[in-house]
């Protein structure tokens, strides 16, 4: 296999370790003696999540429900799941589709009762799609904040503080909303695997308050709108009930199940280089930070081992996950994403080292702002890149990975792949 062949296959191999379709099934709990089973959640892999329950799902066993995926992540044609309704919405910024889904799924939580069983089906992407703002918060706000908080580059755990304390769903609330028992498979996106940061976790305890909101938007020098800014300030004076925390007796009924994560994909990419001889070391599945500051470790690294044979002799494969992030600089828009800007930092420090080869994708098959899940960095891609009259130190400057991987036809194009448990990325040294 050539080293484009390798890597892509390797990435592939991280995907299966995540696919809904697969992992879904050997977690189902069994349907209730007596009562319903209604089927909710949120997220990039809903849609794919939810055709595995009914998949599985006894025909004689009743069966209902609604989840929200992100627009082009659902099922069309024969595909289309037939019990359980799903909703397209907005990510990474929400809108009102995903409140209106939000709000009826709040509705059907409500209407379940001790005998129904209420399977929440949670995955990345979760906190923007079930968007159902709080008080006197409007969506237009919540838009405009969740722009601001991207555009600033901070972690999306600090992120999904800000918007649990926004929201009338998520920070345990859609827990204590409900009768019924509680049943919550999650596919992790977030790093550490905490199941109160994924989809801002409507099912799990949350330990932030109200002044650590207040605190992350001024950490960011972020001035929120009027009635954030009010609504944040009245919960932290205790004048609006705080997200639920550990102990409370909403969670007597309730089971939190991580059944995919970010490590698997990364032991299956590892199993599949070891199986054609390429020594496997996994960097870490919860690397983060600035994606080019992250880049020129990895490239220190991989020049090491390729000049030195040292801390292992090639051929070696470095993999890692997690999640990077870009702030863009004053004035860029950016076009592509943390795995595709990754790359580039890479492809500059590493100016074309042969024998050093490498790939950087998320796994939900969408890096940032365009159609790409990310892209492949050859020992060559720098010289193509140079014929084709592209500068990349320009390029990162310019917040514009797309712009240079695009015309050398390094980007990898997968569609959605209905699952998310964060970035992929592989350095191949010969």
């Amino acid at each position: 296999m050539t080293p484009r062949e390798l890597l892509l296959a390797s990435f592939r191999a991280a995907l299966t370790a995540a696919d809904p379709l697969q992992i879904v099934p050997q977690h189902l709990p069994p349907p209730p003696a007596s009562g319903r089973t209604i089927v909710i959640g949120a997220g990039k892999a809903a849609a794919a999540m939810a055709k595995a329950v009914e998949g599985h799902w006894p025909a004689d066993a009743p069966l209902e429900g609604l989840v929200i995926t992100r627009y082009a992540h659902g099922y069309t044609g024969a595909e289309s799941l037939k019990r359980i309704r799903v909703v397209e919405a907005g990510h990474p910024v929400p809108d009102e589709s995903g409140e209106r889904a939000a709000k009826a799924i709040l509705s059907l939580a409500m209407t379940a009762g001790p005998e129904d069983l209420l399977l929440v089906l949670v995955s990345g992407g979760g906190s923007s799609l079930l968007s159902l703002p709080a008080g006197e918060v409007g969506m237009a706000d919540l838009k405009l904040v969740t722009r601001d908080l991207l555009n600033s580059g901070a972690p999306i755990q600090q992120m999904n503080v800000v918007r649990k304390h926004l929201s009338a769903i998520q920070g345990g609330r859609l827990a204590a909303a409900t009768a019924a028992r509680v049943v919550t498979l999650i596919i992790s996106d977030v790093t550490g695997d905490d199941p109160s940061a994924i989809a801002s976790g409507p099912t799990a305890p949350d330990a932030s308050t109200y002044q650590d909101a207040l605190d992350i938007l001024n950490r960011y020098r972020i001035t929120p709108p009027v009635s954030i800014a009010r609504h944040l300030s009245n919960g932290a004076r205790g004048n609006i009930a705080e997200t639920l925390k550990a102990g409370d007796p909403a969670f007597a009924r309730v089971e939190n199940h991580l059944i995919a994560t970010a490590h698997q994909s990364l032991s299956m990419a590892a199993a599949f280089f070891q199986q054609r001889g390429i020594t496997p070391m996994i960097l870490g599945d919860s690397v983060t930070g600035e994606a080019r500051e992250v880049a020129k470790v990895y490239a220190a690294l991989a020049r090491q081992i390729r000049q030195h044979h040292h801390p292992l002799k090639p051929p070696i494969a470095l993999i890692s996950g997690g999640e990077c992030t870009v702030t863009l600089a004053a004035g860029n828009k950016g076009r592509g994403g943390r795995c595709s800007e990754f790359l580039l930092s890479l492809a500059i420090d590493l100016d074309g080292l042969a024998g050093v080869h490498a790939i950087a994708c998320d796994t939900d098959g969408i890096d940032g702002s365009e159609h790409n899940a990310g892209a492949i960095l050859l020992d060559d891609s720098p010289a193509r890149a140079a014929a084709a009259g592209l500068n990349a130190v320009h390029q990162l400057e310019a917040n514009d990975a797309f712009g240079y991987f695009a015309p050398i036809d390094d980007l990898i194009v997968t569609g959605p792949t209905r699952t998310n448990v964060n970035d992929y990325r592989a350095i191949l040294i010969q």
